[in-house]
């Protein structure tokens, strides 16, 4: 819960501080946003990784479990405290920018603080999008592992939060990279009940995509690695 909590709270916040008006960072663009979610990634997993090797994800929950490097039970309870951490980061966040909430007019703009959405709206292409992107994600993640093992606790959260600034600045155009359904449902109920001025709608039609389609690319992922990198011995030092 902490962890997922800490990874919104700068997630979303350097969205806020990109796309909402009258901010500093006011339209500092793509790479500002994508840098700032590695370092979301990188304190969230570095906070907590070395009490639950860094669960801050259901993506990548699931697709541990499905190789059986976790337990069901386990999976249930960081699953339940994903949901919940992402939530109260996002009302973190809207608590630090409430100003530039009511100065702001774009509805879109507010929602996009707290979840994603397509760049073009196509279901079947934005659900491959987040597909691939979550896929690249675990593979990446256990691709690393091996090689991380031994290392600081920093600098194997380094490792991962410059795994996740490469997916997004390599596939996060077409829908965002939510790459995590708990980073984005989480926030996206926060936006539906929290009382934002001037909102509009959460986009419920769309929500599914950024958390069906991270759960099928974690899975593909982990089933992949494990039957190419993972099937092969150690690599040596």
């Amino acid at each position: 819960m902490i962890g997922t909590m800490l990874l919104i709270i700068f997630g979303d916040g350097v969205v806020a501080n990109v796309v909402l008006s009258k901010n500093k960072g006011q339209n500092s663009g793509w790479i500002v946003i994508a840098t700032g979610w590695a370092m979301a990634v990188f304190i969230g997993v570095f906070a907590v990784g070395g009490y639950t090797g860094a669960h801050i994800n259901p993506a990548v929950t699931i697709g541990l479990l499905t190789l059986g490097k976790i337990t069901f039970d386990k999976a249930v309870v960081y699953i339940i405290g994903q949901f919940v951490g992402a939530f109260i980061g996002g009302v973190i966040v809207f608590l630090a920018y409430y100003q530039h909430f009511g100065e702001t007019e774009d509805k879109g703009l507010k929602l996009a603080v707290f979840c994603t959405g397509p760049a073009i709206r196509n279901t079947g292409w934005n659900l491959i999008t987040e597909i691939i992107g979550t896929f690249t994600l675990l593979y990446g993640v256990l691709a690393l592992g091996p090689a991380l093992k031994g290392v600081p606790g920093a600098g194997a959260a380094g490792a991962v939060a410059f795994l996740v600034w490469g997916i997004g600045l390599s596939l996060g155009g077409p829908t965002g990279y939510a790459i995590n359904p708990a980073r984005d449902l989480g926030p996206r109920i926060a936006h539906a009940v929290l009382p934002i001025p001037g909102k509009g709608s959460s986009d419920w039609g769309y929500s599914w995509i950024p958390v069906v389609g991270p759960i099928i690319g974690g899975i593909l992922g982990a089933l992949l690695y494990s039957a190419t990198l993972g099937a092969l011995p150690a690599p040596t030092p």
